[in-house]
């Protein structure tokens, strides 16, 4: 049997199934297929309408079984399951794992739907309005159906605020020029909530650490006018006195090394440690004062603020040395109007020893493992500082490519530090919720890639790493030197280079250094968002200032060396973005686009081997083998057994776009398209149609295809199928291939169809 006649044949069997659903219902029983809302009025919008009636839709329960296609599979599962005889098992997974109990027309009460709707809609402003019900059954299928009159709905005329002389009535009137209610808009309940909720954030802000926001009274008269409400802001009078002052900042205690299982307030004052604004009780003295100096924003006499509360909780969590952190304000006993502080300080174990066992792939197609020892002091010079220190091995085979065999073996270690604070010159204070890091990492690898080659990488660096919110991160490496060095190359390889001298450059002797930067910024921690965006900018440069000073110049043949080594002089720049758009739940448009350049000048006239860009793979172009690709339209034909070398390039553009959405259990489902290539920034003999051109759009490899995600809890396992529909090394002209596609033909399939195994989603 042929391919599509087997798929027509499953979906065929499929909704013959979803629809045999009914015949499993006891007799009299209905089975529950959703409900409709219907909104009628002419003071909304044909927009405004569907909105509600989506909204409304939404409150109405219970929900019917989930459909796809207005079939219902995890119901099907349930029912073709029966009755498992114990809790575990095939069948016992397929009917409460995989599938879902019907949901029954009986189970509907549609006196409480009325009420919900009606009680939703009055809060929208609709005083006037009248919600009925009604159902309606077809065969074994019953709806229900609500109708809302709407009438019409009720504008603010007029919002006032206290106006008098209590200091407090004084602050919540200096709030009204940012006020939600404004005079024309329409009567919202959850506005006037979130309205609430603005002023005692803007008390909070000005010392009124007691306010909360139910004092607030919003007293509406709605017989102002012709459906108009006057709406007025008051303080309730049973507000506490408490509630209705300002209050500073008192004393800071700091109890660092606090016991939930004692009462650490009880132990001998005598030992507390007096340092600027703060009372340190820490008799062991583990951390060094300056440690909560710089981490908690608040300053004795200060008036209270909410902003720098949770900021300095926040810097204290991010320190990474304590289990738990909590605080506590009072009113102090020895300052009038004032709040003492207290932090109470959980610590972490200041060392721990971890080992890692780790599954990978990469965009290359290597799938491996790696093993990790680690070793952490987490208050190593009693600053909060980190010192990892760490040793690892792995092993990576290429399991769909023409490099399979040519397996790569790896060992190495690295020791870090981490200093909690900006070790700089000059003198640099952070006022951010996060805690600014300086770096400092030394680093060995030895890779050995087997029948070709190995090499020797060391690397060093020194920078800093800051927040400015949750969404904003820099990452600056003020210094970073990588130094590579090739030994034991084979013949086999050695005559790989005489067919293509490029691959020569991944065994060159590389030494590269200078500063590093890279910006990141998401919202996508942000789920309630419709859209959501990750973006990620960086830059890298080498050799400038030693080259500029040196003279170097390679195209003249002044290459200049340090320690022996020519050095490597560029300018790469590389920008990702990435938006995301739900698209209801558990459906998503994920999209990303990738540009990179990097320029060698001075001392190189081409990057080096490992700072150049490469396309193809599982977590790029899937419809393409890993780095086979580019540059341009040229193509490197090799024999089945051969080695296939990487393909690199200078510039690189890459687009990828992939509907995700929930299919049941764990399981989701993906349709995607990839498009891209590399580069070269100037013309190779070697290599016709590399270099970049104005048309270069003409050159982007295109593919497509599905693929499935498996959730499970700890990693997601990634599977895609993928086939290339725009070949670019094909003739210009020729280049599209979609009429060429067959699944129906086992040659076809064998020469176009890619599978990829990853972990993770590949953006």
């Amino acid at each position: 049997m042929k391919i599509n006649q087997f798929l027509l044949l499953l979906v065929a069997a499929l909704i013959f199934s979803a629809c045999s659903n009914t015949k499993y219902l006891a007799e009299g029983e209905l089975l529950y297929t959703g409900a409709n809302v219907k909104v009628k009025g002419d003071s909304l919008s044909s927009k405004s309408t569907a909105y509600f009636e989506e909204n409304l839709e939404g409150l109405v329960r219970p929900r019917s079984n989930s459909s796809i296609l207005g079939l219902r599979p995890k119901l099907w599962f349930y029912n073709i399951a029966g009755e498992p005889k114990k809790d575990k098992g095939f069948k016992y997974w397929l009917k409460n794992k995989m599938g879902e109990p019907p949901v029954l027309f009986s189970q509907v009460d549609m006196d409480y739907n009325t009420k919900l709707i009606q009680n939703y809609i009055e809060n929208k402003g609709f005083f006037n309005a009248r919600t009925s019900a009604d159902s309606s059954a077809s065969g074994k299928k019953a709806t229900s159906t609500y109708t809302v009159q709407l009438g019409a709905r009720y504008i603010i005329d007029s919002v006032r605020f206290p106006n008098d002389s209590i200091p407090l009535t004084i602050d919540i009137k200096a709030t009204e020029p940012n006020s939600l209610l404004k005079t024309g808009n329409p009567y919202d309940l959850e506005v006037i909530k979130t309205e609430r909720d603005r002023i005692d954030a803007k008390l909070k802000e000005v010392g009124y650490f007691y306010f909360n926001p139910d004092f607030l009274l919003a007293q509406v008269d709605s017989t102002a006018g012709n459906h108009q409400v006057d709406i007025k802001m008051k303080v309730k009078d049973e507000t506490p006195i408490l509630a209705q002052r300002t209050f500073t900042i008192g004393n800071i205690y700091v109890y660092p090394d606090y016991s939930i299982n004692k009462d650490t307030l009880a132990e001998d004052s005598s030992a507390a440690i007096y340092y600027k604004d703060l009372t340190i009780l820490d008799p062991e003295n583990k951390f060094k004062p300056s440690v909560f100096d710089r981490s908690l924003l608040f300053k004795k006499g200060e008036l209270y603020n909410r902003t720098d509360h949770n900021k300095s909780l926040n810097r204290l969590v991010n320190l990474g040395t304590f289990k738990f952190v909590k605080n506590q304000f009072k009113p102090s006993d020895s300052i009038d109007g004032a709040l003492d502080a207290y932090y109470y300080l959980t610590p972490l174990a200041k060392k721990s020893i971890r080992l890692e066992l780790t599954g990978k792939t990469n965009s290359a197609n290597y799938l491996g493992t790696d093993v990790t020892l680690s070793w952490r002091n987490r208050n190593a010079l009693r600053g909060a500082e980190l010192l990892t220190i760490s040793a690892s091995a792995g092993y990576e085979a290429q399991y769909s490519s023409n490099n399979s065999g040519f397996n790569i073996y790896r060992f190495g270690g690295e020791a870090s530090l981490s200093w909690p604070r900006l070790i700089t010159p000059f003198n640099l204070e952070s006022s951010s919720a996060f805690i600014p890091k300086t770096v400092a990492k030394l680093s060995f690898d030895f890779q050995s890639r087997s029948q070709l080659y190995a090499l020797e990488s060391f690397k060093s660096s020194f920078g800093y790493q800051w927040k400015d919110n949750i969404r904003k991160e820099h990452q600056l490496n003020i210094s970073e030197i990588t130094y590579v060095r090739p030994f034991n190359v084979t013949d086999l390889y050695k005559d790989q280079i005489i067919q293509n001298p490029s691959l020569g450059r991944v065994i060159e002797e590389q030494l590269i250094f200078g500063p590093t930067y890279k910006y990141t910024y998401t919202n996508t921690m942000e789920t309630a968002k419709t859209n959501t965006i990750f973006y990620q900018g960086s830059a890298d440069l080498s050799g400038n200032i030693v080259g500029l000073v040196t003279g170097a110049n390679a195209k003249e043949g002044e290459q200049k060396e340090v320690i022996g080594v020519p050095f490597s002089q560029y300018i790469k720049l590389e920008n990702d973005f990435r938006h995301y758009l739900k698209l209801g739940p558990g459906k998503e448009l994920a999209s990303r686009i990738i540009v990179g350049a990097g320029i060698p000048y001075g001392n190189s006239t081409q990057l080096p081997f490992i700072k150049q860009f490469f396309v193809g793979g599982t977590n790029s172009i899937r419809a393409f083998r890993a780095r086979t690709i580019g540059p341009g339209s040229y193509n490197f034909e090799v024999d089945d057994n051969a080695f296939l070398p990487d393909q690199s390039g200078d510039l690189k553009l890459e687009l990828n776009s992939e509907f995700r959405a929930d299919l049941f259990s764990i399981v989701e489902g993906a349709l995607f398209v990839d498009a891209g290539n590399i580069w070269l920034l100037n013309e190779d003999e070697q290599k016709p149609g590399a270099a970049f051109s104005g048309d270069f759009l003409s050159e982007l490899a295109v593919g497509t295809g599905v693929g499935l995600r498996f959730d499970l809890q700890f990693l997601i396992l990634r599977t895609d199928l993928a086939f290339p529909i725009r070949v670019p090394y094909f003739e210009k002209g020729n280049r599209w291939v979609l009429d060429q596609v067959d699944f129906g033909n086992s040659q076809w399939r064998r020469d176009n169809l890619v599978f990829n195994l990853a972990i993770g989603y590949p953006f």
